[in-house]
C-alpha cells in the first residue's frame, strides 16, 4: 500500500468521477515531455505542447476564454485544419486526462496510423462500441436512442456517455459540446465533461472509458473539493482514527480479568558494608607464677 505520507490527499475518493480535479497539470503532461515534445508558455500562464513532427498538439489552458483547460488535437498536416480534436474542462479529474495523454504517448510512439486513425494492420477494424465495452462491463446502462444520440449512464446516474449518430458539423465538433462523444460526471453543479470529435482514434476513447469506470479510488484534499462531492461520493481517510480511548468501565472490566498478583517474599539482599568481626571467645586466666 502506497505511504500515506507520499499521496497528494487525506482521503480516497469513489467512485472516481465523483472525485473532481487535482488543479495540477503535471501528471498529465509528464508522458508527452517524456518523449520531448516541444514547450512554450504564454505570459497568462498557458502551456502549449508540441510533437516533434508537429501532427499533434496540447494546450493546457488554465488562463483560457472558457472553461476548456485541456484542448488536444491531431493534423494530418501540420498546417491543415484539425483531424480530430479532444477537450476535458477544468472540473475533470486529472486521471482521466493522465490515461488519455498516456495513450497517445503510447500512440505517438508506434506511428501516425495509431495516432491519427487508429488502424493497425495486423488488428481487426476498430468499432466505436469498443470504447462502450468498459463502461457496460462495470453496470452502466443504455438509455436507448433520443433525438440520435446513443446514451449510456452509471447505475447511480452521476455520469453519462452520450455518443452522436449521423453527420456532425466539424467546426462545431472542435469548438462546442457538439462533438461526437461526449462524457460527464457528477451533480448537476460542478460537473465535468470530456468531449472527442469524429475520427478520434477509438482506442484513444477507450483509454478515457477505462479510466473512469476504474473501481480504485483517488486520492484528493478534501476540503478543497467541492461541497457538492463531499457529500456524494464515498469519502474514506488515508490514515484511519487511532481507537478510541478506554472508558472507566472498560478500565474495570480489564482489570476484573487480571490474575491475582503473586505474593511477596522476603529475599536478604547483599550488602556491601562490612560487618564487625566477632570477637574471639574470652580465655581462662592463667595463673601467675
Amino acid at each position: 500500500m502506497p505511504d500515506p505520507d507520499q499521496i497528494d490527499g487525506d482521503v480516497y475518493v469513489s467512485p472516481r468521477y465523483l472525485a473532481g480535479s487535482t488543479f495540477t497539470g503535471d501528471p498529465a503532461l509528464k508522458p508527452l515531455l517524456v518523449l520531448g515534445w516541444k514547450t512554450r508558455h504564454d505570459e497568462a500562464g498557458n502551456v502549449y505542447l508540441s510533437s516533434p513532427d508537429g501532427k499533434l498538439r496540447l494546450g493546457y489552458l488554465p488562463e483560457g476564454d472558457d472553461d476548456g483547460l485541456w484542448r488536444i488535437s491531431a493534423y494530418d498536416d501540420a498546417f491543415a485544419q484539425p483531424h480530430w480534436g479532444v477537450c476535458f474542462n477544468d472540473a475533470a479529474p486529472t486521471e482521466f486526462v493522465t490515461a488519455f495523454t498516456t495513450a497517445l504517448a503510447q500512440a505517438y510512439t508506434d506511428g501516425p496510423d495509431a495516432y491519427l486513425t487508429g488502424r493497425e494492420p495486423t488488428h481487426a477494424p476498430t468499432s466505436p462500441f469498443d470504447a462502450v465495452v468498459p463502461l457496460i462491463n462495470c453496470g452502466w446502462k443504455l438509455q436507448g436512442p433520443r433525438g440520435g444520440v446513443m446514451e449510456l449512464k452509471s447505475a447511480d446516474g452521476m455520469a453519462g456517455l452520450e455518443y452522436a449518430v449521423g453527420r456532425l458539423d466539424p467546426g462545431r465538433e472542435l469548438t462546442t459540446l457538439e462533438a461526437r462523444w461526449y462524457l460527464w460526471g457528477g451533480p448537476a453543479g460542478p460537473r465535468w465533461y470530456a468531449t472527442a470529435s469524429s475520427h478520434t482514434p477509438v482506442h484513444l476513447v477507450t483509454a478515457i472509458t477505462t479510466a473512469v469506470c476504474d473501481p480504485a479510488p483517488v486520492p484528493r484534499w478534501k476540503d478543497a473539493m467541492p461541497r457538492a462531492l463531499r457529500e456524494t461520493a464515498q469519502l474514506t481517510p488515508l490514515t484511519p482514527p487511532p481507537p478510541p480511548a478506554p472508558t472507566p468501565l472498560d478500565v474495570r472490566r480489564t482489570a476484573a480479568r487480571r490474575p491475582p498478583a503473586l505474593g511477596t517474599v522476603s529475599v536478604p539482599r547483599w550488602s556491601t558494608t562490612s560487618q564487625p568481626a566477632a570477637l574471639p571467645a574470652s580465655r581462662a586466666a592463667s595463673p601467675r607464677r
